[in-house]
Order: C-alpha cells, then structure tokens, then sequence
C-alpha cells in the first residue's frame, strides 16, 4: 500500500468545471487500476469512476457519464478526474484509491486498498 494525495477540490457555481489530481510519486501506482470516489456526511461511499492502469478503459457511473472524465499519466503516477457541468448534487469529498489489479473490476470501494485522504468539492450558488 501507499500513500495517494488528491488536490483540485474547490468551491463552483452549477455548470462550473473542476480537475481533481491523484498523486503517489515513488509509487508503483502506474500498475493498478484508480478509482474516484465520493462521499457526503451519512452516505456511503459512491464510486464515479474508474481508470485502468494503462488508461485504455474506463468505468464511470451512471450518474456521472458524459459529465466527468478521468484520464492519467503514469510518467507522473498522477491520475486526472476531468468534471464539467457540475451540479449541487455532485457535491462531496472526492477520494482516490488504486486496487491491486490492472483493469477496472468494481466501482465498489471495498476492494479498494491504497486511499488518499480526500478533497472537497462544492457545488452551490
């Protein structure tokens, strides 16, 4: 396991855009396949994406399709989550986590093993 650092969270209008980043520099990130969760105060958390570890597929929920992007450069063992036309209910701590295999299996947290410690986004008029 390894430290992930996400970063890009912010504060936006509805319809804003914002990139988060997930960094784990001297890792062997660049391997394994990234999720992007999410989570607000007493929910559980909900996966919105994820990114093979070559960045040739990716898995989005349904309620973020077509809206978010995730994308990564494993010359940097940094991964990208692109997101467009945000709205209130998008709001949240976003959280990155790397699995232990190649392709993207489950948008499901648990299998998830190697966490950042999350960066609030807010979106609100």
């Amino acid at each position: 396991q390894w430290r992930l650092a996400e970063s890009g969270g912010d504060s936006v209008q509805p319809g804003g855009s914002l990139r988060l980043s997930c960094a784990a520099p001297g890792s062997t990130m660049d391997y394994y396949a990234v999720g992007w969760f999410r989570q607000v105060p007493g929910k559980g958390r909900e996966g919105v994406a994820c990114i093979s570890a070559g960045g040739e597929s990716t898995t989005y929920a349904d309620s973020v399709k077509g809206r978010f992007t995730a994308s990564r450069d494993n010359a940097k063992k940094t991964v990208y989550l692109q997101m467009i036309d945000l709205k209130s209910e998008d709001t949240g701590v976003y959280y990155c986590a790397a699995d232990r295999y190649k392709p993207c299996r489950t948008l499901d947290y648990r299998p998830y093993s190697s966490w950042g410690q999350g960066t609030q986004v807010t979106v609100s008029s």
